[in-house]
C-alpha cells in the first residue's frame, strides 16, 4: 500500500459552504438576479444578465446584430445603448471580442439602434419612475 492521499476539497461546494457572494458589477438601473446567464459588454464592460444585452456577430467582415441570437459563429455582447457602442468603437473592442484581423464595420449595429430609439420613447429609468404609487392605506 502506498502513501495516503489527502481528499482535495471541490472549490465551488467550499464557496458555497462558507455563503461567499462574488459581487458582481452592475451598469446604472440594472437589476441584478441570479435568473441567467451573466455576460459582460464588450463597451463598458460591465457584467449583467444576458437578456440586458445584444448579440452581435460578424458576418462578411461587419458587426451584425443578432436579435434572435441564433446566427452562427463567434458572439460579442454589447448594451443596446449609442454609448457602449461608441465605445466598443474606440476601444477597437469588436476586433478582439471576434478574434479578426483588421477594423470591422458596425454601421448595422449602429442602424439597429437608430430603430431601437426610435420605438422607445424614454429611458427605462424614466418608465420606472412614472409608474404608479399606489398608497398602501
Amino acid at each position: 500500500m502506498g502513501p495516503r492521499r489527502r481528499a482535495r476539497r471541490h472549490p465551488v461546494r467550499l464557496i458555497e459552504r462558507q455563503g461567499i457572494d462574488f459581487p458582481v458589477v452592475r451598469r446604472r438601473g440594472s437589476v441584478f438576479t441570479h435568473d441567467g446567464p451573466v455576460r459582460t459588454c464588450i463597451g463598458c464592460r460591465a457584467r449583467t444578465l444576458s437578456s440586458e444585452l445584444l448579440r452581435v456577430v460578424v458576418v462578411d467582415g461587419a458587426v451584425v446584430p443578432d436579435t434572435r441570437r441564433r446566427l452562427p459563429g463567434r458572439g460579442a455582447w454589447l448594451h443596446p445603448d449609442e454609448g457602449c457602442l461608441r465605445d466598443a468603437e474606440k476601444r477597437r473592442a469588436f476586433p478582439r471580442a471576434f478574434r479578426v484581423q483588421g477594423p470591422l464595420d458596425a454601421d448595422r449595429v449602429r442602424e439597429h439602434l437608430g430603430q431601437l430609439g426610435k420605438q422607445v420613447v424614454g429611458s427605462p429609468h424614466d418608465r420606472q419612475e412614472a409608474r404608479k404609487q399606489v398608497d398602501p392605506s
